[in-house]
């Protein structure tokens, strides 16, 4: 997986955090230089599906997260046009992925793994996104993820059902042609 500075939301989101909302440290400006831009996402880069490969999303966690209780953590993609003044307008949740349990956040899960979605329906191109992540249930003590946008990720199917581990076919397994 190569990694664009430009298309990364987090290198170390510490969510070591109370119950709650945060936003991702960077909020990727699609917008291109030289083009006019407007409230209505004028000048702003479509991300979404195309000719393959397409662009692809990834949340990874780094440091495993900790817990005094059941922690829980869900990730949802934003999007927003811009004002009319060079900044982002109000952000609308384009999708959300299933709420983690403590017991799946070791390092190494990778918990955001799709492609670039397109904006739902009546929702404009955005020329800003960035990520939330909600924490729920209790206080983070510790659990650090990267998160961004690349061309290509290294994927295999995991292992059981510990996403930190990848598979593949099992050995001894003959595939015919």
């Amino acid at each position: 997986m190569i990694l664009d500075s430009l298309l990364l939301f987090d290198t170390a989101a510490n969510l070591a955090q109370p119950v709650g909302t945060y936003v991702s440290a960077n909020v990727l400006d699609l917008g291109i230089v030289g083009l006019p831009t407007s409230a209505n996402g004028g000048g702003a880069r479509d991300m979404g599906i195309g000719d393959h490969p397409a662009l692809k999303l990834f949340a990874q966690v780094n440091t495993l997260f900790t817990s005094g209780g059941a922690g829980t953590l869900a990730i949802s993609l934003q999007g927003a046009i811009d004002n009319g003044a060079g900044a982002p307008a109000a952000f609308s949740t384009w999708w959300t992925s299933p709420t983690y349990a403590l017991a799946t956040l070791a390092a190494g899960a990778r918990l955001f793994d799709m492609d670039m979605p397109r904006p739902p329906d009546g929702i404009a191109i955005p020329r800003y996104l960035r990520l939330a992540y909600v924490v729920g249930g209790a206080t983070f003590t510790a659990g650090i993820l990267e998160s961004g946008i690349v061309i290509d990720r290294d994927d295999q199917p995991y292992s059981g059902t510990n996403n930190a581990i990848l598979g593949g076919y099992q050995a001894g397994i003959n595939v015919a042609n």
